[in-house]
């Protein structure tokens, strides 16, 4: 259940079906859970224009990868995905995946959030926004 980092845009649903595929035995979950982060073209009081994500990728490997096992173990999960993008982002593209695979939907449903709630509040990311006032960097206490 190794995390993907992508420097390109990705197609959400493909990742799952192909995830599957490759790594699932076929009937053996009974519910998936994802959800996708987007990038939108405005934050807290300014409209965006793209963000660039910045991250030292052996480090981000490496958390996000703990991530996955942890959240497996704890939501007895089947398996679970991360696909998280770095670089240049523009609105309307996809920024992350999270997806959780278990026998039932309550399990699959709580770790996909905790996925993104540990992401938002942990993962090694910096976030710079360009606005039409310029460039700022976004904190954790500006982020949404």
């Amino acid at each position: 259940m190794p995390a993907i980092l992508l420097d390109n845009v990705f197609n959400p649903w493909d990742e799952i079906q192909r995830y599957q595929a490759e790594h699932l035995q076929s009937g053996h979950y009974g519910a998936t859970a994802s959800f996708v982060g987007t990038m939108r073209d405005f934050n807290i009081d300014r409209s965006v224009r793209h963000m660039t994500l910045e991250h030292y990728p052996a480090m981000t490997q490496h958390f996000l990868d703990k991530l996955c096992l942890q959240c497996a173990e704890e939501y007895d999960l089947d398996d679970c995905l991360i696909v998280h993008r770095f670089g240049d982002i523009c609105p309307d593209e996809p920024i992350v995946l999270t997806v959780a695979w278990s026998a039932h939907r309550a399990q699959a449903f709580d770790a996909c959030r905790y996925l993104m709630e540990e992401l938002k509040a942990r993962a090694p990311f910096w976030k710079k926004e360009v606005t039409d006032e310029g460039e700022r960097w976004v904190h954790n206490e500006l982020r949404s």
